[in-house]
């Protein structure tokens, strides 16, 4: 009898199919940044299409993934129907779980895509749901960055914690010896209500960002190295950090220049991030830790995360920038992709091509409150947002007075910018600070072929050009364009003379382009009237330098002497310099250089800005630890995946 029933439901029994098991270890992670491992099996008929969801929260409806991997990329065993992989994962104060969907060729929907074009994976068929992955509570505040308070003996630091409940800073010269140096750090958030525009304001793009904490630590020595600590006695502290404190009587400054970094992700998502920006964070780093204990500073001169509304995207850029950002101030200034929206206050006719929907919908209000910036420049959204800030400000670092200013935000006469640009130029006092340099988003000046911001370059020549010639800025720092060029000194497009082989010399601006420190869309250089698909060739004179190369800027100033050093993220090394003295006069290429504009100069000792003696020694015990982080990301498979898929990856031309 039984092995009649046996005969019977034998057939029955070889049909039912393992049900896919979707695995995740361990359940909660020690840190932000810690891995998580994900194991899947019993996988029928795997396709190349299959792909695994990231969700946080994890009730998240299917299309509102934080972002997605492939299986065919993600493990050499996908074909057998399982596999592995393993993702760091960022806190998002909430936990993560994971899916996997079955998405097949014929549901494949070209008008649901990615921000290169790319169709977005379907969820349609869901065959697995992990568990979710948890962070350990009383580990402290993430997200530790400093900033400058303009102010002599300060320094600020901001974080993020998951609550509003009081957190503090704790400081002082010795580590772990705080000496009853604390300071409660002011909280605030924003909210979606806050966002302008899709994707910010819509489910798809909106996280919870978390309470913003912004603590100032007071009565500090000049020059001297600070240790801190950020949270509180109830819910952690974080682990202990250090910086060297601002020395306004220095007669020397360092600082790292570029713009237009963002952020790089182990996973791909809604908008194409910036793997380079990896690059660019390991070489500042190793330079920092050459320096030793020096103080300087970091510029970032717009488009900073390219969240453009996917808030998890900002999260994602301070765990990047933190090993740096909690060493020296981060200051920064505000580019197209944090700002832009269709109804932004200041859009002049001639600009309703150039202003357009590039902030993702987050009018400016992410950037506003998880920066602080010195001074208290701020402009009405219009909206329920609060207001913009962190516009224009200015200040001293040894012998150089840097100012930013805001390409985004109305610049004309009459402006409050203007009359701050205007007062602040004139103010100066060149027997203290010799240098003036002046740093914005989109160029005064690029040879790079991007018609559509025309009139606003046409308005900053007709009305800041002369303030700046006027006033003697000897350095003019552009983002936006995602190349590096420098120019001549500059006057109306005409190179003035350097003074080389006893000639009269004009003490013009410099502009330099520096937004290569990630974004990898690139515009085609200025093309020949009779070849409009080919560059001009020889490029123009006043071109002396350009590049393609991801990057950033050294700067060094002494009373004497400002040398400006780009340095490529390909081998860390120099491959363009100019020097300033502090007459006005400029050193290093030109209209005397033997009749070849735009050579490339051999950097000698002294450019290496001192480097040369930290470098070696830093760079192998900054490389060695870096290597985790950096490895923690090599997962980061986008290109190859759009390739395997059989989509290009387009670069365009926006920025």
């Amino acid at each position: 009898m039984n092995m009649i029933l046996l005969f019977f439901f034998l057939p029955l029994i070889s049909q039912v199919r393992p049900e896919p098991i979707l695995t995740v270890n361990p359940k909660t992670l020690s840190k932000s940044g810690n891995s998580v491992h994900i194991q899947w099996s019993g996988i029928e008929s795997p396709s190349k299409l299959d792909w695994l969801g990231l969700y946080s929260p994890p009730d998240s409806p299917h299309d509102n993934f934080i972002g997605y991997k492939f299986l065919s990329s993600s493990s050499s065993t996908w074909e057998s129907g399982a596999g592995s992989i393993s993702l760091p994962l960022t806190s998002l104060r909430s936990n993560y779980s994971f899916r996997i969907f079955r998405w097949t060729e014929s549901e494949v929907n070209p008008e649901i895509h990615d921000q290169d074009h790319n169709p977005l994976p379907g969820t349609k068929h869901l065959l697995a749901e992990s568990e979710t992955v948890g962070f350990e509570l009383g580990r402290g505040p993430g997200q530790i960055h400093l900033s400058l308070t303009g102010r002599e003996r300060e320094m600020r630091v901001m974080f993020v914690a998951e609550d509003p409940e009081e957190r503090q800073v704790r400081y002082g010269e010795k580590e772990g010896e705080w000496e009853g140096d604390v300071a409660v750090a002011r909280v605030g958030r924003y909210e979606r209500e806050d966002m302008c525009h899709a994707p910010a304001n819509e489910s798809v793009g909106w996280r919870d960002p978390g309470w913003i904490f912004d603590a100032v630590m007071s009565g500090l020595k000049g020059g001297v190295k600070y240790y801190y600590q950020v949270g509180s006695e109830s819910k952690g502290w974080s682990t202990t950090h250090s910086f060297v404190s601002w020395d306004k009587s220095s007669n020397e400054t360092i600082a790292f220049l570029f713009g237009d970094m963002g952020t790089a992700t182990p996973y791909l998502t809604f908008s194409r991030t910036q793997d380079e920006s990896i690059s660019t964070i390991k070489w500042i780093l190793r330079d920092l830790e050459a320096l030793g204990d020096k103080p300087t500073f970091i510029s970032h001169i717009g488009d900073i995360s390219y969240a453009r509304g996917y808030s998890w995207l900002w999260d994602e850029f301070f765990n990047l920038i933190e090993p740096v950002a909690s060493k020296v101030p981060y200051l920064v200034c505000i580019g197209n992709h944090e700002y832009d929206w269709p109804s932004q206050p200041w859009k002049p006719h001639w600009a309703n091509l150039i202003y357009g929907t590039d902030g993702g919908g987050e009018c400016g209000v992410p950037y506003s409150l998880r920066f602080n910036m010195p001074g208290n420049s701020s402009e009405p959204t219009g909206t329920r947002a609060p207001a913009t800030r962190n516009l224009y400000y200015s200040f001293d670092m040894g012998p150089v007075h840097f100012v930013y200013m805001s390409t985004e935000t109305n610049f004309l006469p009459g402006s409050s910018q203007y009359d701050f640009l205007k007062h602040d130029l004139e103010s100066v006092d060149r027997m203290k600070t010799p240098f003036v340099v002046v740093q914005g988003h989109r160029p005064m000046y690029t040879t790079s072929f991007e018609s559509r911001d025309a009139p606003l370059r046409e308005k900053m020549l007709e009305h800041l050009e002369p303030l700046f010639v006027k006033n003697n800025v000897n350095l003019a720092l552009w983002g936006h364009v995602h190349r590096y060029e420098r120019f001549c000194p500059l006057k109306n497009f005409t190179c003035g003379s350097m003074g080389q082989k006893g000639k009269d010399w004009e003490a013009f601006p410099v502009h330099v382009v520096i937004g290569m420190a990630g974004q990898d869309w690139q515009p085609t250089w200025e093309p020949r009237p009779d070849h409009p698909h080919d560059p001009v060739y020889p490029q123009p004179k006043r071109s002396l330098y350009r590049t393609g190369e991801f990057g950033y800027t050294r700067l060094i100033a002494t009373k004497e002497k400002l040398t400006l050093s780009f340095v490529g993220n390909h081998d860390g090394e120099v491959h363009d310099m100019v020097e300033i003295l502090a007459s006005g006069q400029v050193l290093n290429g030109g209209d005397d250089n033997n009749g070849k504009v735009g050579a490339v100069h051999k950097v000698d000792d002294v450019t290496r800005y001192s480097f040369s003696h930290y470098v070696w020694g830093g760079s192998v015990l900054v490389l060695g630890g870096f290597v985790g982080y950096v490895l923690g990301f090599v997962s980061n498979a986008m290109r190859q995946i759009a390739t395997e898929r059989g989509w290009t990856s387009l670069k365009t031309e926006e920025q």
